[in-house]
């Protein structure tokens, strides 16, 4: 029997270009025992599997898989399925993943999930001279780990990229959960631009919590 998959790119520029992919499924489709299979096959940076709620129901429930390993939150899985389940016209404002509740909301085409930072993978923070650094790094010289790579490039502007060998994932185009350690570790709302030009936008609060927000267009639904 084949699997549906549906795929959305997650921090697309306000015209729907870059963003990273990420592959949805519904999780009655696929035995625990078989998701990190799957997500290792179907080769994007992160599966999210998810538990379709009940009509009327506001809490959805997913598990999210690297090619290697299962998280216990990231960014762009849960603004992507977020905005994948209000499309399908499920009113839900609250994911359940390992690390805890989720939660989300819409603003001016912005889908935006809550997180702590101590919930992201130790992302190793790197700052460089200038954007035409962040640019020009070898992803060959990350070799192992959790890198972030990033420079200021205007008023609350940085410019990054991210590489994590360590998850399977030799370098992320759009990394919410990094994006999420790095507005930790600079106490500030920021607009990143990462990758090749995907952008995801953040809210610092010193009670601990921070929101990664981002543009989600649809890609294309897969049988596998």
């Amino acid at each position: 029997m084949s699997i549906e998959v549906d795929v959305v790119r997650v921090f697309t520029d306000p015209d729907g270009r870059h963003g990273n992919p990420l592959a949805i499924v519904d999780a009655a489709s696929v035995a625990p025992p078989g998701r990190q299979q799957l997500a290792a096959d179907l080769g994007y940076s992160e599966t999210v599997f998810v538990d379709l709620p009940e009509p009327g129901e506001t809490v959805a429930t997913a598990q999210i898989f690297t090619p290697t390993t299962e998280l216990p939150f990231a960014g762009h899985p849960t603004v992507g399925l977020s905005w994948w389940l209000r499309r399908r016209g499920l009113p839900v404002d609250t994911l359940e993943v390992p690390a805890g509740p989720v939660t989300t909301r819409v603003e001016n085409a912005i889908t935006w999930v809550r997180a702590k930072a101590d919930w992201a993978p130790d992302f190793t923070l790197h700052a460089a001279p200038d954007s035409t650094a962040v640019q020009g790094a070898r992803a060959a010289a990350f070799d192992s780990g959790h890198h972030y790579l990033w420079a200021w490039a205007g008023e609350g502007a940085i410019r990054s990229r991210m590489f994590a060998p360590g998850l399977g994932v030799p370098e992320d185009e759009a990394t919410g959960a990094a994006a999420v350690r790095i507005t930790d570790h600079l106490r500030r709302n920021l607009h990143i631009t990462q990758g090749r030009g995907s952008h995801l936008l953040t809210h610092y609060s010193p009670d601990g919590w921070i929101e990664v927000g981002g543009r989600v267009y649809p890609q294309e639904t897969r049988q596998v």
